[in-house]
């Protein structure tokens, strides 16, 4: 019998989920064991499984991935072009994202937050100020100061994950400056941790859908189907947000820089996109967006050999609008009003995590946490987010792809490549 997908799974489990809180209350137990404290277990143990993984995951794929860039021909005219585009288009793509999480407010409901609709028990607001650089978190300095690190251990254990991240991109750099065996040694070992820590993320998202029926089953018992009503206020406010970076900033960009027919474009990237979506994988989409890009919008090999793959890794416009907005989602759910220094760190936290976030499905809920960790709110707030995060992982893969393949055709025509966009492949 074929397996049932990951989304298909997942939706099985809320709709369950629902039914069990509606049928349950908090009180209702068997054999004296009472039904919502086993939720409350399952749940945190999906959770704790989670934060487990973001250290050593974040670490060796942020490392493996500026080695790479660093390494070779990536800092290079090209690899400069293309890092100045991801950087550009994943900045657009937080702050509109910033913007519409600000305008919409999700985590409000009814003018009060939406805390207790939820069942958040959390008391998260003691925390924020300590990890956002000190007690005055109105000192923008103190956010660049908490990127320096004393004790880099220290940091990852404390969660000060805007340090770790720091550290990580400076000895990815620097570890393709020493000398060639060395170099390639440590490379090997990064690799492989990132390679074991991705197999581990893969493992603990397969029981996803037993976390979502757990932490979902045991909101509905508090508070009734009054939880879903802030969820599809974010489910809307991520998917326009989505949208209009898809079908204006990203087109916008490329009418600007090239002069060239959007709308060729996403007819040229049809494919590929569909496949973004069904598989919310950018690593599993990869050799399809390059055939597109080669073959319907006419970018040369060169071009897109070195662009597509490196997008993949690091270009994650869709991720890191879909962190920020999660991430400010919650914090207005416990009823916290952020300053505008802890809002710049959000931003500054999910542009750097998108760079190290996994081209596979859910990966995004690593970065989530280390977003949360940063600004001081707990874990707890991710199983909000779990009951539409399959949905939006499509949606937000799509963008991914069609961002980096409008990379790829802005850095061609930069480079003076003839025949885009008209269905003639360059060589």
């Amino acid at each position: 019998m074929r397996k049932l997908a990951l989304h298909w799974q997942i939706i099985i489990a809320l709709v369950l989920a629902t039914v069990t809180g509606l049928i349950f209350s908090p009180d209702s137990a068997i054999f004296g064991i009472r039904f919502y404290a086993v939720f409350d277990f399952i749940g945190t143990l999906f959770l704790n499984a989670l934060k487990m993984i973001i250290v050593p995951l974040v670490v060796a794929s942020l490392i493996t991935g500026i080695a790479g860039i660093g390494g070779g021909k990536g800092l290079g005219r090209l690899g400069a072009k293309s890092l100045l585009f991801y950087m550009t288009s994943s900045l657009l793509a937080i702050l509109t994202g910033l913007f519409l999480v600000n305008l919409f407010n999700p985590g409000i409901i009814d003018g009060q937050a939406a805390k207790n609709v939820l069942g958040l028990s959390a008391d998260a607001v003691a925390t924020v100020e300590s990890k956002v650089g000190g007690k005055d978190t109105s000192d923008i300095a103190g956010v660049f100061l908490s990127m320096v690190p004393t004790n880099v251990v220290a940091a990852a254990a404390n969660g000060q994950m805007l340090g770790l991240i720091f550290f990580s991109i400076v000895f990815g750099y620097f570890m393709t400056r020493i000398s060639e065996p060395y170099a390639e040694s440590q490379f090997n070992f990064w690799q492989g941790l990132f390679e074991v820590m991705m197999k581990i993320t893969e493992w603990v998202m397969r029981f996803a859908p037993i976390g979502v029926y757990a932490l979902v089953a045991k909101v509905v018992m508090n508070t009734g189907l009054g939880a879903f009503k802030p969820l599809a206020v974010f489910f809307i406010t991520v998917l326009f947000a989505l949208l209009i970076h898809f079908l204006i900033i990203l087109p916008m960009l490329m009418k600007l820089l090239t002069g060239l027919n959007p709308v060729r474009h996403f007819k040229a990237m049809a494919p590929a996109l569909l496949t973004a979506f069904s598989t919310s994988s950018s690593a599993a989409t990869l050799p399809l967006t390059m055939e597109c890009v080669e073959k319907n919008a006419g970018v040369s090999n060169r071009t897109s050999s070195f662009v597509l793959p490196l997008g993949a890794t690091v270009n994650m416009d869709g991720t890191a609008l879909y962190e920020c907005v999660a991430a400010l989602f919650i914090a207005q759910a416990y009823g916290l009003e952020l300053s505008l220094t802890t809002q710049f760190t959000v931003v500054v936290v999910a542009l750097l995590t998108s760079i190290g976030v996994a081209a596979i499905p859910s990966a995004s809920l690593v970065a989530i946490s280390i977003i949360l960790a940063t600004i001081g709110l707990p874990a707890e707030g991710i199983g909000l987010i779990l009951a539409v995060d399959r949905v939006l992982d499509m949606c937000r893969t799509a963008v991914n792809i069609f961002s980096d393949s409008c990379g790829a055709v802005i850095i061609a025509h930069s480079e003076g490549e003839e025949g885009l966009l008209t269905g003639e492949k360059q060589a």
